[in-house]
């Protein structure tokens, strides 16, 4: 039987290692005591304590922030899971008794994603589950990588082309490049098109940093054909409306795309790739009953083998 020194030491610990998660996490010693509801000092002396103990540094100062060392992303990995575990224990206790009342669940995704991927998966979630609170974040481009990263969000939801180590992604389906043009545009009704006959009129493409611009920079580099941008614009929804009102043509993933759009579509998979949408989730983090039953109706909704995503994050 475990001794009243013992249990303390291990109770301890666990109060350690969760304010020394926090302060990873935050990269603050302040908003890491915020969270766990403790005092500045209470927090340094936990995080110093287990320095101690470890025989290692865990932190490199810089004034107000802090950075984990070689160590101490070592530790970070091999504890985020176990404090998150206990931070989420009543929660997991529930699921696993068939109850999931309470909690919440966070998903970052882009404007497409939201309006033309999930929309039927959020209501049969927040149908089955009404009691949890559910967030979309609307991220653009990288964003939602670096809300993974930072814990900001349980998963995303969206296409990656170049999967980081850090993180695991499973594709959910796949949609098709589209050339989009104004229903009287000259290019409509030709019987296949060339990216020589792309060339000649203007494109309006998201802006430079994203991944749209750098395929369509880079297949028509790859063919030798010149093109020109018109006008940088984020969201899909806004390149349709211009691309509506005639002021250039765009290629877009058919994601995008509804019945009501007022557009002409031209496919264009003869040079650009399809783009797979799926579910991106931090290497080795622990997943949220809530995230786990979102992933469960997810696979139901796309038939796409995710619900076991957690065994691909070793």
């Amino acid at each position: 039987m475990a001794s009243n020194q013992q249990i303390y030491y291990k109770q301890n610990r666990i109060k350690q290692l969760r304010a020394f998660c926090y302060a990873a996490q935050t990269g603050s010693i302040s908003e890491a005591a915020e969270l766990v509801f403790l005092s500045q000092p209470t927090v340094t002396l936990q995080v110093q304590a287990l320095e101690r103990e470890l025989d290692v540094v865990l932190f490199e100062r810089r004034g107000p922030k802090i950075r984990l060392t070689p160590e101490g992303d070592i530790l970070y990995r091999l504890a985020k899971p176990l404090v998150e575990g206990m931070d989420k224990l009543e929660e997991t206790f529930a699921s696993h008794c068939g109850r999931l009342e309470t909690g919440m669940l966070n998903i970052a995704a882009g404007e497409s994603t939201i309006l033309n991927v999930l929309p039927e998966s959020i209501r049969r979630f927040t149908t089955t589950y009404p009691g949890v609170e559910l967030k979309l974040h609307n991220v653009k481009g990288r964003d939602g990588l670096e809300m993974i990263r930072s814990d900001e969000v349980d998963l995303a939801v969206g296409s990656l082309l170049e999967v980081p180590d850090d993180v695991t992604y499973r594709s959910l389906m796949t949609y098709a490049p589209m050339l989009i043009t104004p229903l009287s545009h000259p290019l409509v009704g030709k019987e296949r098109i060339t990216l020589e006959d792309i060339s000649p009129y203007g494109l309006i493409l998201p802006p430079r940093k994203l991944n749209t611009w750098k395929t369509v920079d880079l297949v028509f580099k790859q063919h030798g054909v010149n093109y020109k941008v018109v006008l940088e614009t984020g969201g899909w929804e806004v390149i349709k409306k211009y691309v509506e009102l005639g002021i250039g043509i765009s290629i877009v993933t058919s994601v995008c795309l509804t019945n009501t759009d007022q557009l002409a579509r031209i496919p264009l998979a003869d040079y650009f790739p399809y783009r797979s949408y799926g579910v991106v989730i931090r290497r080795g983090k622990f997943l949220s009953p809530q995230a786990k039953r979102f992933l469960e109706i997810l696979d139901k909704t796309f038939s796409a083998p995710i619900a076991n995503i957690n065994n691909a994050q070793s």
